[in-house]
């Protein structure tokens, strides 16, 4: 069997093992999944962030799902063609941001989810619901704020199935 990795980029003021991602973790281990979650403490270029995940991510075989929470959801997204995501799962994704626009990025042909919280008071939900429209990606939309907290275990459950569904074979 192939390796199986997980990389996680955290927002803005965040940290790579804060709640969230320490427990989404937990989720990718029990399906297998060798997981990494890169640190940007100090950087707030979003080139600059981007770099670090393709270096990070440099050496990595086999299959890759990136995961991404506000800022690092830009992040995860932007980087996703050029290190050929199998998948992309996205929290609160920091795209068309007032003044910001040209940072959003076309992503990998992968299956990608949304994840985003209607009272979201950093990025508003109806980002998500345009690229998620423009790029076919699967939207779930919650009863929460930006950062998710108040929903995460319904969190892990949506990236538990995103994991197994990966795995699943295509239909024809």
């Amino acid at each position: 069997m192939a390796s199986r990795h997980v990389v996680f980029s955290h927002g803005l003021e965040s940290s790579p093992w804060g709640t969230k991602i320490s427990a989404m973790a937990e989720v990718a281990k029990s399906e297998g999944w060798n997981v990494d979650s890169v640190d940007y403490s100090g950087v707030t270029d979003p080139r600059d962030l981007v770099t670090r995940l393709l270096s990070f991510c440099r050496d990595i075989r086999g299959d890759l799902v990136l995961v991404g929470s506000s800022l690092g959801g830009y992040v995860a997204t932007s980087a996703s063609a050029l290190l050929h995501a199998r998948g992309l799962f996205l929290m609160a994704p920091a795209f068309y941001m007032p003044g910001a626009e040209e940072l959003t990025a076309k992503p990998a042909p992968c299956p990608k989810t949304i994840v985003h919280g209607w009272r979201d008071e950093v990025v508003p939900v109806g980002n998500s619901i345009k690229f998620a429209r423009e790029h076919n990606a699967t939207l779930h939309i919650l009863d929460s704020d930006h950062r998710l907290h108040s929903e995460l275990s319904l969190v892990n459950y949506l990236f538990e199935y995103f994991l197994v569904a990966l795995d699943l074979p295509k239909r024809r």
